[in-house]
């Protein structure tokens, strides 16, 4: 990424913007470097991530995310569910740092998705780490959607207004342990694909992490120094498919093991409607098409709704606690 970023206009960045869009065509996943980064915030907010998980339990569950009506805090393990079976991990959820919104009867439901994180007393400098990290990302998100617009033969800043001044981006700090006994699933997380624009993994040396291509499941084996980046279905369903949101999942680490990830959702604002992108004839020919083909759960046209939809199935607690007047709708999907 890096010749893009010293020149989109440059060969390099030109090679940069080919690759990537070939990629996010074809597998929909691959690894990024050159992203501009230091490596020192990635090891910090690493380093946050342990500390916290290192943490009493009972430390790590006065954060819970149940307190939360922006869904931001702590998970035990077992307690967030995919597809309708419980993950076997635990992670702490926190978004873009800021008071909660006003809303007034009558507001959409999403904007109570916006609002302030929690964080551990005993750790004050896990704030700062995780906030400085994710200031970094949101550059390599607008980066990444400017390359993916010239990709798609479209201005640089064609995707600009969905993200700036300000997107809704959302952040998993996670620990995935091994499990043990008669009732080992073997599901971290289950199968899946991601829900908005761009999504970046910082992973430690474990793995588990297994990609969906050409009806196999590849692992996305660590690699240092890089970041495993794929594509949400709002960016499919915007290209009628030409760029794939890919399934995905994450795989228990065997015995004596854990795994440590960063998640990254680089998300648009909350009302934003991905209006569908004209692609040039050469890549229109090419499309798949973008509708999520399951029935029960259409992909809605303003980002808020369908991202709430996911949080609610997600988060049963959250949902009885602050969403017990919500009935999430089925209409208004791509």
């Amino acid at each position: 990424m890096s010749g893009f970023l010293a020149g989109a206009d440059s060969g390099a960045g030109r090679a940069f913007v080919a690759a990537l869009r070939d990629a996010c065509h074809g597998p929909g996943f691959c690894y990024l470097v050159g992203h501009g980064v230091p490596s020192d915030l990635d090891r910090g907010v690493m380093s946050a991530a342990r500390a916290f998980f290192a943490l009493p339990e009972r430390e790590r569950r006065e954060l819970a995310i149940a307190k939360s009506p922006h869904f931001r805090g702590y998970t035990v393990l077992g307690d967030e569910i995919t597809k309708g079976k419980r993950d076997w991990r635990e992670q702490l959820d926190a978004g873009a740092e800021e008071p909660a919104a006003a809303v007034r009867p009558g507001d959409p439901a999403w904007l109570r998705l916006r609002g302030p994180n929690q964080w551990p007393a005993r750790l004050p400098r896990m704030r700062d780490a995780v906030l400085e990290w994710m200031h970094a990302m949101d550059v390599v998100g607008v980066a990444i959607l400017r390359a993916l617009a010239l990709g798609l033969g479209q201005r640089i800043d064609h995707f600009d207004s969905a993200v700036l001044p300000r997107g809704d981006p959302h952040l998993k700090i996670i620990r995935y342990p091994a499990q043990h006994g008669p009732h080992d699933t073997g599901q971290g997380v289950g199968m899946h694909h991601d829900s908005g624009l761009v999504s970046f993994v910082l992973q430690d040396d474990v793995g588990g992490l297994q990609v969906e291509i050409g009806g196999e499941l590849v692992d996305a084996t660590p690699r240092r120094g890089t970041y495993v980046m794929n594509l949400g279905e709002m960016l499919q369903a915007a290209t009628s498919g030409y760029l794939r949101a890919t399934k995905h999942r994450v795989v228990s680490p065997p015995a004596g093991k854990e795994r440590i990830s960063i998640a990254y959702f680089f998300h648009p604002r909350l009302d934003c409607v991905f209006e569908a992108v004209e692609l040039p004839p050469e890549l229109a020919v090419e499309a798949r098409g973008g509708e999520n083909s399951d029935p029960n759960d259409p992909v809605l046209r303003r980002f808020g709704d369908n991202y709430l939809k996911i949080r609610l199935r997600s988060h049963p607690d959250v949902a009885a606690a602050h969403y017990a007047d919500v009935r999430m709708p089925i209409e208004g999907r791509r």
